[in-house]
């Protein structure tokens, strides 16, 4: 192209027009983008480069050594120099928007083959968004995609690039070639996927399907489809070679051709120091048990038919300098189709430990052999060796089990340290995976199996089931005690008698066979009763506990205790439901429950009473539950434990509130009686005058009569009505109506005819007025007075509402609650 002839050219790219130009050793585009599209075109080279990009013309002219493109009208571009494509590089990017149902656009490439364009290194960008919680897919079915290490490149010069929006940022998953094994990928909510064509490379044309994945719980999900025959695939942890991030999952799925395997292998494993949790590896599969593993662990060797692998990082540490993060890459290989899958099997490590396959499907083509010899089922003994052969069979056509046995015939031979019920350690070449974990704990005559999870359990009972693997726990002679899992508030398990400990699946689904121990059993000496669970209760999550065997019924003569911690300013709502009770031949049966420490039982029903169903108990305490001789019919129930807050407190709460207002009235009332009387002194009240001979008189300007008019004695500050009608009171002494109870003490001074008075003096000198003086009798002087109504005075006793007995000195018993009665608690 010569720089001095100008020549136009016209080209569709990628969803933009642009029109070049080539003037006097500068080249000038014209471009349009699409709606929906933006083109980005920056320099390579350092700052202050001489070549630069300019939009505009005029005074509106700018240059800069990058400039951004939005859907928008036609714009100039021009580059200030003779070869921008050593230069300057461009982005071309679209946004693909998903609902729940469909997207709004596909991944299409395509070039017209222009050769002004073809000059550039170009990357295309494709950004794409599902709705919240859900994944966005790519389909690669046409061609296929295979991951490299992000140093090398591609033989087409085509790389792709997958990567997930986070909050925390960007996430690589990989750089990929075309054709390969992986056939699609999923991301959650939001991603992109791009790809880079070097300067002077023709655009392959093509298109990758996009439409809405599942709801994953990954950061994304890669499937591959492996082929017919020997293959082998090598992929590597997002971000390879730095860390994967800290606190994620990435899963890989593995779709595997019939009647053939495949093996896992991780290499060049870097792994982090971890602040919580840790790294772990998941492995899932139809019809077959999940199986965790650590990184060091050896990874399974004969995956037959389609799985799943999760890549799971812990929180890391990165206050350590030169802490490595998490990352490796995993190599997937498949040998030739209908080879014989050949295993060793050791259990000369496993003390105690017996391996049991049995094939389920007698039509199936699989064939089994022990040592060469074709079986039905096998069983590896304990401390033994055995080679096996697996040919054409699939996981769905085996169950494998294992079995241990845990014992000793003297408390004193027992394990001084609880023994950890762990997965046994199995070659990870069997075509399937456990089915189910069985322990046998055998306790010395009058010992005890005792079981204690660091996850405390619950029971599987309907309104509580449990949702992966279940712990069933049986005696030998195949009584069933109950089926727990994880996530609950029984803390310990006491059983007087031989126990297994059964791991198996729920309903199909994958057994998660952790590293960690599924319990740690305990052989000590005897208890009280036949079981006694420890269970503790959390606020606001209801407990259901079951009788033994439930919905069957508890074993006759059995006895159980539940010994539940309530926490202090908390009480426990029971309510007892489903109960079935029997008709006894021998005994009763019997539910109490009793505070812990204390005598007193706080309920108690037989089968032939009637009691409530629902009680209420303050603190901690034991329910103890036995079994008759039944006669006919079961004896089951559940209960329902919640946690609430004390009506006690409650109810002390509200009396303190009364109490402290009833003070707050008081003290009001005071003041306000207080003032009242103040102003009642300052007052001149008229005050009345008692005269014995028929006439009454007021206070006044005329004064007494005049027999009187030098004598004041008979004027009163205050009179009260018994002494008006002491008259009538005399005539009621000699008639006999009235007896002797209080006394009038009159006047002493001089008197006239008798008649009561009180003079000026004597009030100054022996009391304050309108203070009430006990008078004592004397014959010569007023008859007593009656009794009063309750109205003018009243007699107060000790009452004996409040002669309470203190609580605190009840006697308490320090031992488990009440033995039963071994008579039914007749």
């Amino acid at each position: 192209m010569s720089l001095s002839t100008a020549r136009v050219s016209l080209q569709i790219f990628f969803f933009l027009t642009f029109i070049v130009f080539t003037v006097s050793g500068a080249q000038k585009l014209t471009i349009a983008p699409d709606r929906g599209t933006t083109l980005n075109i920056s320099s390579s080279q350092v700052r202050g480069s001489v070549c630069k990009v300019c939009t505009g013309s005029g005074r509106s002219r700018q240059c800069s050594t990058s400039v951004l493109l939005k859907d928008n009208a036609p714009v100039s571009v021009e580059f200030e120099c003779s070869r921008p494509q050593d230069v300057f590089s461009m982005e071309i990017v679209r946004n693909i928007e998903c609902t729940t149902k469909s997207c709004n656009g596909h991944i299409i490439q395509a070039d017209s083959g222009s050769l002004p364009l073809l000059d550039f290194k170009r990357k295309f960008t494709w950004n794409l968004k599902a709705p919240t919680s859900k994944a966005f897919q790519i389909d690669f079915t046409k061609t296929g995609l295979t991951q490299i290490n992000p140093s090398v490149s591609c033989p087409d010069r085509h790389t792709y690039t997958l990567q997930a929006f986070q909050d925390t940022g960007n996430v690589a998953l990989g750089k990929y070639c075309r054709t390969g094994t992986i056939s699609s990928a999923q991301i959650l909510n939001q991603g992109s996927f791009s790809l880079e064509v070097p300067a002077g490379q023709k655009l392959q044309n093509g298109q990758f399907d996009v439409s809405v994945g599942e709801e994953i719980k990954s950061l994304a999900k890669i499937t591959l489809t492996l082929p017919q025959g020997t293959s082998s695939s090598e992929l590597l942890s997002p971000n390879y070679p730095d860390s994967f991030p800290d606190d994620d999952v990435m899963e890989w799925y593995f779709q595997i051709p019939a009647k053939q395997t495949a093996s896992v292998q991780f290499l060049n494993v870097t792994q982090p120091h971890c602040l919580k949790k840790e790294t772990a590896v998941e492995y899932h599969g139809k019809g077959r048990g999940a199986l965790v593993l650590t990184l060091k662990d050896t990874q399974p060797a004969q995956n037959q038919g389609d799985f799943s692998l999760m890549l799971r990082n812990c929180e890391m540490d990165r206050r350590r300098t030169g802490s490595p993060g998490l990352s490796l890459s995993i190599k997937v290989s498949t040998p030739r189709a209908n080879s014989p899958v050949l295993c060793s099997v050791d259990l000369r490590k496993q003390k105690g430990c017996s391996l049991h396959i049995k094939k389920l499907r007698p039509t199936s083509d699989c064939k089994m052999k022990m040592n060469s010899v074709t079986k039905e089922m096998i069983t590896v003994s304990s401390d033994s060796v055995a080679q096996l052969s697996f040919q054409d069979c699939l996981a769905e056509d085996l169950n494998v089990t294992t079995m241990s046995v845990i014992g000793c015939n003297q408390l004193k031979d027992c394990p001084k340290s609880p023994v950890s019920l762990l997965r046994p350690s199995l070659p990870s070449c069997l075509t399937a995976s456990l089915s189910s974990m069985t322990w046998h704990l055998r306790p010395p005559e009058h010992g005890t199996v005792e079981l204690t999870s660091a996850v405390p359990l619950k029971q599987s009972l309907p309104g509580q089931p449990c949702n992966e693997s279940i712990i069933k726990l049986a005696e030998d002679d195949g009584t069933n005690i109950g089926e727990f899992c994880p996530q609950g508030a029984i803390q310990k398990v006491q059983i007087h008698t031989n126990v297994s400990v059964t791991v198996s699946r729920v309903g199909g689904k994958a057994l998660m066979l952790s590293p960690k121990p599924v319990l740690s059993a305990s052989l000590k000496k005897e208890i009280s009763e036949r079981y006694i669970f420890t269970v503790s209760p959390m606020k606001d999550t209801p407990v259901l506990l079951a009788s033994p065997g439930w919905p069957v019924g508890m074993k006759f003569y059995s006895t159980i205790s539940w010994i539940v911690s309530v926490p202090p300013k908390m009480e426990a709502n029971l309510m007892f439901a489903n109960l079935s009770q029997p008709k006894c031949s021998n005994r009763h049966t019997n539910i109490r429950v009793q505070r812990v420490g204390c005598l007193e039982e706080d309920y108690s029903r037989r089968e032939d009473e009637e009691a409530e169903s629902e009680i209420t108990v303050p603190a901690s305490f034991y329910l103890n539950m036995s079994n008759c001789m039944p006669e006919r019919g079961d004896f089951s129930v559940i209960t329902k434990i919640t946690l609430q807050k004390s009506t006690n407190l409650m109810l002390t709460i509200i009396l303190s509130v009364v109490a402290a207002l009833l003070v707050i009235f008081i003290i009001v009332l005071v003041v306000v009686c207080v003032v009242i009387r103040k102003k009642k002194k300052q007052l001149n009240h008229q005050v009345s005058i008692y005269n014995p001979n028929g006439t009454s008189f007021l206070p006044g300007y005329n004064g007494f009569p005049k027999s009187r008019q030098d004598n004041e004695s008979h004027v009163y500050a205050s009179i009260e009505d018994t002494l008006v009608y002491t008259h009538l009171l005399r005539k009621g002494a000699e008639m006999g109506v009235y007896g002797e109870f209080d006394t009038y003490r009159p006047f002493m001074g001089n008197t006239d005819s008798q008649k009561p008075l009180v003079s000026k003096d004597s009030i100054a000198d022996k009391a304050e007025v309108g203070v009430y003086q006990p008078f004592r009798y004397s014959s010569q002087q007023a008859p007593p007075l009656p009794n009063r109504p309750p109205s003018h005075g009243q007699t107060f006793v000790d009452n004996d509402i409040y002669q309470t007995e203190d609580q605190s000195q009840e006697e308490c018993s320090p031992k488990l609650g009440p033995r039963l009665d071994p008579e039914g608690g007749n």
